[in-house]
């Protein structure tokens, strides 16, 4: 799918967006300097390209009592395109898991993990993960503190 050219307006609407999902069409037509039905138009294309997925709101892991988080680097046994969506879709049904990629280099996988705390983890690890369809190996690394945590894509207008 080839991008979408995203002008100077539209990254803006992206950026303000992102920083608040519930900023209303007046407040970003206002902040644009666009009246509202060009900055509605706007969105709504947006919204129906898939460039805006959707909307959301920021949770504080720790406030919700999960305060461990790890990243799982994983290795499965078969490249096949089969193992691999059998892993994919076991590995998108467990709420712990977060996010996975399909990586390159020597992990197959990256699985971003939360947990309430060490020994819910390492349940979590030996009794679900280790027994997902065809690992062969698994790398726990563990963060020790959340630095720049993920909050939004940097968005610039394309020339």
């Amino acid at each position: 799918m080839p991008n979408l050219k995203i002008d100077k307006t539209d990254a803006r609407i992206l950026e303000l967006l992102q920083k608040d999902s519930r900023t209303t069409n007046a407040d970003l037509s206002e902040q644009l300097g666009l009246s509202t039905s060009p900055c509605w138009r706007r969105v709504k294309h947006l919204e129906d390209t898939k460039v805006i997925k959707g909307y959301g709101v920021l949770l504080d892991r720790k406030k919700l009592g999960l305060g461990v988080m790890v990243f799982v680097r994983v290795s499965i046994d078969s490249h096949s395109e089969k193992e691999a969506k059998k892993f994919e879709e076991e590995v998108t049904a467990l709420d712990y898991v977060v996010a996975c990629y399909s990586i390159g280099g020597d992990a197959d996988f990256l699985l971003q993990v939360v947990s309430p705390d060490l020994d819910t983890y390492a349940e979590f690890s030996m009794t679900t993960i280790r027994r997902l369809p065809g690992i062969k190996e698994m790398q726990s690394m563990f963060v020790l503190k959340e630095i720049k945590p993920f909050l939004c894509f940097p968005v610039k207008p394309q020339k």
